[in-house]
């Protein structure tokens, strides 16, 4: 299954030239789970040929208008190209009347369902889950409620070892192998011992989307050795004050949780506008951590399962 991020926007509060207004697209096998959804992300998505309609979710980490003022127009798109199947939305307290006022007002009635998931900003809680994944918010410390996110694939079955693999064993004993078991006859005893017709599973890999927040420490348990670890980065650590001040972080503080966390990679966003080079943020986080990247528009950042 594919595991891919790609980066729509990088910027801030005030968008430039070069940089857009916060939004990810993370892939997982055919389908694509949008996070943060900036002014003109929908632009980001034709830009880079993204296709919307394989869109299943979208997460908005809070409603600060670089994070969500996008969403309603991508959501009229859809709609006006004829989008059947259901979306499922995860929002803070707020978004679902936001919404409900803009299509009120436009006259507009989606002809797809829109699913709205209400969320817990201040909690670590599973919001969705299917045969491959898991999503849990992880709470953010910022001016107005805010949460990231965590996604981690599920455990993966074990490969079997056909030509090790008895004559006699059946398809439910051999799924029961897959998944760890031993298999054994009525009286409990061993007939084919796991470990001697399985391999170890490929590992399951995970992204953690840190959005607005000061640095938090708190933060690690969830964050532990993480595969890819994406944290805001509005300031060089030369303002730390100000980051402070409007509940945001640093490049250094954002490595410093990372190499704490003991992540494999680190991506830095969120870069205020008044950083025309972005070199300085770069160079400032990996003196701390070193597998640290821009997370700038159009990089594409995979984790592989066999690393």
């Amino acid at each position: 299954m594919d595991f891919e991020l790609r980066i729509l926007g990088s910027s801030s509060a005030t968008p430039s030239a070069n940089r857009h207004h916060t939004a990810q697209v993370l892939t997982l096998g055919n389908q694509h789970h949008l996070i943060d959804c900036g002014e003109g992300t929908q632009m980001q998505l034709m830009l880079y040929r993204i296709k919307h309609q394989r869109i299943c979710s979208i997460y908005i980490s809070h409603l600060h208008g670089d994070h969500y003022f996008g969403l309603p127009g991508l959501l009229s798109t859809m709609h006006l190209q004829g989008r059947q199947s259901p979306l499922h939305l995860f929002g803070p307290p707020g978004l679902s009347e936001i919404l409900s006022l803009q299509f009120k007002y436009s006259g507009t009635n989606l002809n797809f369902k829109l699913i709205f998931h209400e969320l817990d900003t201040t909690s670590y809680k599973k919001i969705f889950e299917d045969k491959s994944i898991t999503v849990h918010t992880i709470p953010m410390e910022h001016r107005v409620p805010c949460c990231g996110f965590i996604f981690r694939e599920k455990p993966k079955p074990r490969p079997l070892i056909k030509e090790k693999l008895p004559d006699f064993l059946k398809p439910p004993q051999l799924v029961r192998l897959k998944w760890g078991e031993d298999i054994r006859d009525e009286a409990g005893n061993l007939l084919v011992r796991n470990e001697e017709v399985t391999l170890e599973p490929k590992r399951s890999r995970s992204y953690a989307y840190c959005s607005d927040s000061r640095y938090k420490p708190s933060l690690l348990p969830y964050l532990h050795h993480v595969d890819l670890l994406y944290h805001e980065a509005t300031f060089a650590d030369d303002l730390r004050e100000r980051a402070e001040y409007t509940f945001h972080s640093t490049a250094r503080q954002a490595a410093e949780l990372a190499a704490a966390a003991q992540v494999r990679h680190l991506l830095i966003g969120h870069f205020s506008v008044r950083y025309k080079d972005l070199t300085p943020l770069l160079l400032e986080a990996r003196e701390v951590f070193p597998a640290t990247d821009l997370a700038t528009e159009g990089s594409i950042f995979a984790v592989k399962d066999q690393e």
